[in-house]
């Protein structure tokens, strides 16, 4: 499985119609609305590396109101909680 945390700025006013058109994407787990520099933080988990770069190169691309993203590749995991089993994609 392959993580990632995606970081979002949405055009001027689009911040909750940007999350629920995120919140639709397949390979797309969560979608968190913050405040700071970010506008939206998105949750992706996908079967493998090539599968997160369709994500984020084409699927992500196609969402309107999106301006701009920084993509942060998960490498480890630390928690207590059996995240694979959690988030099993049924592949």
């Amino acid at each position: 499985m392959q993580n990632a945390v995606i970081l979002i700025n949405t055009e001027k006013g689009q911040v909750k119609a940007v999350a629920e058109r995120l919140a639709d994407v397949d390979g797309i787990s969560e979608v968190y609305s913050t405040c700071g520099r970010y506008d939206l933080v998105a949750i992706a988990r996908t079967r493998d590396f090539e599968s997160l770069a369709e994500l984020v190169t084409e699927r992500l691309n196609a969402v309107e109101g999106i301006s701009d993203t920084e993509t942060l590749n998960a490498m480890q995991v630390h928690s207590r909680h059996d995240l694979e089993t959690m988030f099993s994609l049924g592949w």
